[in-house]
Formats: C-alpha cells, sequence, structure tokens
C-alpha cells in the first residue's frame, strides 16, 4: 500500500487578509511569476522548499500557517 501527501495552502485566505494582495503582488515579492502563484494556489504544483518559505516570509507568519499536508493511503 502506498502512502500519498496530500499538500494545501491558505495562500488565498491570506493574500485576502493582507489587504487584498494580488497574485501579482505576491509572484513580485518573492521572485516568481504569476501563474506559479496561480499554480502553487490551486494545489496543480507543489513549491520548492525555499518558494514555500519565501511565501511565509511575504505573509510574515509560519510555514504551516500557509502549507498543510496529510497523509493518505492510496
Amino acid at each position: 500500500m502506498k502512502k500519498i501527501i496530500e499538500i494545501t495552502n491558505n495562500i488565498r485566505t491570506l493574500r485576502f487578509f493582507a489587504n487584498e494582495m494580488s497574485q501579482q503582488e505576491l509572484a513580485e515579492k518573492v521572485g516568481v511569476s504569476r501563474q506559479t502563484i496561480l499554480a502553487v494556489e490551486a494545489g496543480k504544483y507543489s513549491p520548492s522548499l525555499e518558494l514555500a518559505f519565501l511565501i511565509a516570509d511575504a505573509f510574515q507568519v509560519p510555514l504551516t500557517e500557509v502549507f498543510h499536508y496529510e497523509r493518505k493511503d492510496g
């Protein structure tokens, strides 16, 4: 039996509470494209550890407030 890890995030919520920060504004703060932020936010792309920390830093919150993971049996 294979273990599957599902990663979710709160980026959209954090952007809303950061004066409705746009995806473009967040992308510029962390040095990636808006499309990358879109893909991460939608759960279609898992960010590198470095990018994950940069995103958390942009919101001035711990990494665990931005990203969550759950193990599931596959």
